[in-house]
């Protein structure tokens, strides 16, 4: 069976800690299988490097995010059964001692169901107000994840690499059960395909078709060597894309009902819903409607 995720209101104006609460309340009791973070704090005026690729601005939904991590854990505590993962926290805004710590307490809260998305990032500007490089970046999580999964292992950890040190020391809490949390790659380039090939236990695409999805994990499985499992896949499934055109039938709802079954017939583990970006989102109730409105796509998924 084939989980399907939400993302949870994070993005825009009509965010309020009643929003997330009833949001998340639903959404655990209606069975979705996930719920979704992303990783931004500042809305640059001029961007240097665009966005998607492009000369233009950012979607309007990121002038203002909500903490990832924060929110993670309020959510922990009012849910029971859904997983909390990060879609996909941005290795430059962060240092691995204090996020592995940061990372863990939420599993401990959430009793193992958080799940850690990480990747490079897009916004030259965050990078600098985070006081790290953008050209930097793949170098950097290329050290950045040995430095965090050190912190998650027996004490004393340490590492040394070309850009952290960890001196012996004692860094808890570990994660919840004695196992770390899974890594979730939201890597595209080729050397981040060879990044998640070599440390990620699931990959988590978007905008692609499910049969190049399916290419691309085979071609990274093999990579992997004997004895590792294939990488697992967390879909990402569109409303509506960002900057894009509002979807023609409103919902999107047969194109994402399809998306859940090809998801399900391939094997993947999870789809992701992606309704940040969804012009029709114009109020707190049209947030809160959001887990009742997508159940055709659950139960599709689930075949």
């Amino acid at each position: 069976m084939t989980g399907v995720g939400l993302c949870l209101p994070q993005l825009g104006r009509h965010v309020t800690v009643e929003v997330v609460e009833e949001f998340a309340r639903r959404a655990d009791r209606l069975g979705y299988s996930g719920l979704w973070v992303q990783d931004h704090f500042m809305y640059a005026l001029a961007p240097t490097r665009g966005y998607g690729g492009k000369d233009i601005l950012p979607p309007d939904q990121y002038k203002s995010v909500w903490a990832p991590t924060e929110m993670l854990a309020f959510v922990a505590g009012i849910t029971t059964n859904v997983d909390l993962g990060t879609s996909i926290l941005v290795a430059g805004n962060h240092w691995p001692v204090p996020l592995a710590q940061r990372l863990a307490t939420i599993d401990q809260m959430s009793k193992g169901r958080l799940i850690v998305g990480l990747g490079v990032g897009w916004s030259a500007e965050e990078h600098t107000a985070s006081g790290t490089d953008i050209a930097d970046r793949g170098r950097r999580i290329d050290d950045f994840i040995p430095g965090l999964l050190a912190c998650w292992g027996e004490d004393p950890v340490s590492h040394s690499g070309a850009f952290f040190d960890v001196p012996a020391s004692c860094v808890n809490p570990k994660p919840y059960g004695g196992r770390r949390p899974k890594l979730l790659s939201g890597m595209w380039s080729a050397a981040g395909l060879e990044r998640t090939a070599k440390w990620f236990d699931a990959w988590n695409p978007a905008g692609l078709p499910v049969s190049r999805v399916q290419k691309m994990v085979a071609s990274m499985d093999a990579q992997r060597g004997p004895g590792r499992p294939g990488l697992e896949v967390y879909y990402r499934s569109f409303v509506q894309a960002p900057s894009g055109r509002p979807p023609e039938d409103g919902d999107n709802m047969a194109a994402l009902v399809a998306d859940a079954v090809a998801a399900r017939e391939a094997g993947f583990a999870d789809v992701c819903i992606e309704h940040n970006f969804w012009s029709s989102i114009q109020s707190p109730d049209d947030w809160v409607s959001i887990p009742e409105k997508f159940l055709p796509v659950l139960e599709a998924a689930r075949g």
